[in-house]
């Protein structure tokens, strides 16, 4: 009786049984792997959870992120940051931070199920090319984002990495919708991009990043979708054949840490962090550019087919499907932004 007391309490507590098990279990870690650890322990320690691998940009990123941090600092502050999802999956790591138990992550449109506004990060079919990206982040729009991150979710954004567009892989070639029929296609967990594959026709399944290659490799799913670097860095050319230049979403990410920790740093750490901040987002992109200039070729090297679409296809058969799951402001927003970009 006194366990299933236990249980009940922790089902009505804002943490789920599943996070608070993850809470201990991270916890514990942290703390042997600090008890291991005879040096000078530094006044902060922050804890970053990636969903992408170290050959990743975003995660080397992180890694020189760390350095100039430790260097700027003198060691007060150190920076440890986990690839692969090793503490948590990015769902899980967003509740973690707004709890305390890690301080920082990349994410973007899945903070969509948080507040609305994020669903424009990474929208099927709105964006077209890098350069709308950055007008979009640097406009209005781009202000209003980052405020209803740090006031919605509690996290503050540290500038934004580029991700490029992100494309469908498969194990036969899909040029129209058509070919869609009876795909099993893993998507993040962000509304729009379900309502959208599911408007072109295929079956979408939600899953975490890192369960993706094993669901490929046994045939658990058929397909996913993302950016190139990310399709090479995760192996995904091992159990994926065809690329199909799908450039559905131009993405973007964000690097945030939880507000409540950022915080708790001195006024003089603070300004040390947000200059490296800014220091890592101009070194990301230099990674970012560099990769972006041999992806293709290396991948094709790798034995992967490249395929061109019937892009207007696509977007039609998508039509007005996320559009009309928006609510009307953010169908304002929505039509100016395609308004703006048929002017130019």
């Amino acid at each position: 009786m006194a366990i299933l007391s236990i249980i009940n309490l922790l089902k009505v507590n804002t943490i789920s049984l599943k996070l608070y098990l993850k809470y201990i279990l991270i916890t514990s870690s942290f703390l042997f792997l600090g008890s291991c650890n005879y040096k000078k322990e530094p006044e902060i320690l922050i804890r970053a959870s990636l969903l992408v691998g170290e050959d990743h940009t975003w995660f080397q990123a992180f890694e020189y992120f760390g350095k100039l941090l430790e260097e700027r600092s003198g060691g007060r502050i150190v920076l440890h940051s986990y690839a692969s999802e090793q503490l948590a999956k990015e769902i899980e790591a967003i509740r973690l931070i707004q709890t305390g138990v890690i301080d920082m992550t990349t994410t973007s449109s899945l903070l969509s199920n948080w507040t609305e506004i994020m669903t424009f990060c990474e929208m099927p079919f709105l964006l077209e090319n890098p350069d709308q990206v950055v007008d979009l982040i640097n406009g209005p729009l781009g202000k209003r984002i980052e405020e209803e991150m740090l006031e919605k979710t509690g996290l503050r954004p540290l500038g934004y990495f580029q991700a490029g567009a992100r494309h469908l892989t498969s194990n036969r070639p899909i040029k129209h919708p058509d070919d869609l029929k009876g795909l099993i296609l893993r998507v993040p967990n962000v509304p729009s991009f379900v309502t959208a594959w599911e408007a072109l026709g295929a079956k979408t399944t939600p899953m975490a990043f890192s369960e993706v290659f094993t669901s490929l490799q046994q045939g658990t799913i058929d397909a996913q979708e993302n950016p190139l670097a990310l399709i090479k860095v995760s192996g995904f050319y091992e159990v994926q054949k065809y690329v199909n230049l799908t450039g559905h979403v131009v993405s973007w990410t964000y690097p945030v840490i939880g507000e409540k920790q950022f915080q708790k740093f001195p006024d003089d750490l603070k300004k040390i962090f947000l200059q490296a901040a800014v220091d890592m987002q101009a070194y990301e992109r230099t990674l970012f550019l560099e990769n972006e200039k041999k992806i293709k070729e290396e991948l094709e090297a790798l034995g992967m087919t490249f395929v061109d679409v019937d892009n207007a296809a696509f977007i039609q058969t998508c039509g007005a499907a996320i559009y009309n799951t928006l609510s009307p402001e953010m169908q304002e927003i929505y039509k100016t932004i395609k308004t703006v970009h048929e002017k130019n």
